[in-house]
């Protein structure tokens, strides 16, 4: 699907070449913005199951190819976050590799432009908000294009999917307790919450209410700060986040924050949080199993804004039948750590079965977000 040029009429690098080459998914759109200097790069993992659906991530990056990788993780994590949810989607992401922040008539030309991109694909790809990205610029998408979830066209009003999400992981949160120390009681239970923003934010809200000692951590010390404040909690050094003592460790900011370096240093028996791609690299989930520490898989943890707004998507507007449906992220939890504590393994390998059994047209999932 990639052509062989890239937006701007240059012929693609060797780079860019090897990862589509390499990749495993089903293809590549990019574009490059010549406006803002922004490359576009929507990755389409599989569609088996429907559409591709995943939200669009705005970001700088180093370079064009570290935005791809991340494009393509990202997408394959989708195919295994709406498999484990049983919801009939397929995996696709979106990174725009800004230059550097973007604002005013040069941020709504970008979205306008990838919205017009987004409509090309005639419902192959659907989009949203993700990392970098907000409700009111899934507003200006959706003036080019129908395929933008969480955004209702008739009232022209915007959803944010960071509640939803919170409250799945703080429901998956629990059923790892209740699997880790016999009961989901939270109180007193100190809780490192690693990024306190649309989904950090209120997850802490939620972990306080239940009791739970707030640890907030977050490169703006601001924002950490105010919510630290509002929660009653403590505000932890970014650098001091992974060797400070704590129950839980939530990574709810950036992927790939548990890796070699990072897992020895954790004092934790619990990790859940909303982050995507918080394993570096596979091998990580058998470090952290061997370090006798529980790992939620992220895909199926961080999986409630998706569900919402998947239901969203399929014309489902009640609200307590979205926040009941995104609580069930809890019973499917526990279940995947309840076989993989049978079989002696990492909850990875329990949650990659219930995934693969959907998209291999198994009984995996049964559409109700289980």
């Amino acid at each position: 699907m990639a052509s062989d040029l890239l937006g701007n009429g240059v012929p693609m690098t060797e780079s860019l070449e090897s990862l589509i080459q390499e990749w495993e998914g089903l293809g590549i759109v990019t574009a490059y913005d010549r406006p803002t200097g922004t490359w576009i790069f929507i990755a389409l993992h599989d569609v088996s199951q429907g559409m591709a659906v995943g939200g669009c991530r705005m970001q700088v990056y180093a370079a064009p190819t570290d935005a791809l990788r991340d494009a393509m993780r990202l997408a394959e994590g989708m195919t295994y976050k709406w498999a484990a949810a049983g919801l009939p989607f397929g995996g696709g992401k979106s990174v725009l590799a800004v230059p550097g922040p973007l604002a005013g008539d040069e941020r709504t030309g970008l979205l306008r432009r990838f919205g017009r991109l987004v409509a090309s694909l005639r419902g192959t790809y659907g989009t949203g908000e993700d990392l970098g990205t907000t409700p009111a610029d899934m507003a200006v998408v959706a003036q080019e294009t129908a395929h933008v979830g969480g955004y209702d066209p008739t009232t022209r009003h915007a959803l944010d999917p960071g509640p939803y999400t919170a409250l799945g992981v703080f429901s998956g949160l629990r059923a790892a307790a209740a699997h880790v120390w016999g009961n989901d009681d939270l109180s007193d239970r100190p809780v490192l919450v690693q990024g306190v923003g649309d989904v950090g934010a209120p997850l802490a809200r939620l972990l306080a209410r239940a009791g739970a000692r707030i640890l907030a951590t977050d490169v703006d010390a601001e924002r950490a700060a105010a919510v630290a404040e509002e929660v009653g909690g403590t505000v932890v050094p970014p650098e001091e986040a992974y060797n400070t003592t704590c129950d839980v460790y939530a990574p709810c900011a950036v992927g790939a924050t548990l890796n070699s370096e990072t897992i020895p240093q954790l004092t934790c028996d619990i990790v859940a949080g909303s982050a995507n791609n918080q394993l570096d690299e596979p091998s990580d989930a058998k470090r952290l199993h061997e370090q006798g520490i529980t790992y939620v898989p992220d895909y199926v943890v961080n999986a409630g804004g998706a569900i919402a707004f998947g239901l969203l998507w399929k014309g489902e507007r009640d609200e307590a039948t979205l926040r009941s449906r995104v609580e069930g992220i809890g019973e499917v939890v526990r279940e995947i750590l309840a076989e993989a504590t049978a079989r002696n393994e990492s909850p990875m390998h329990a949650a990659s079965r219930r995934a693969e059994a959907v998209l291999e047209g198994g009984t995996g999932g049964d559409g109700k977000g289980r």
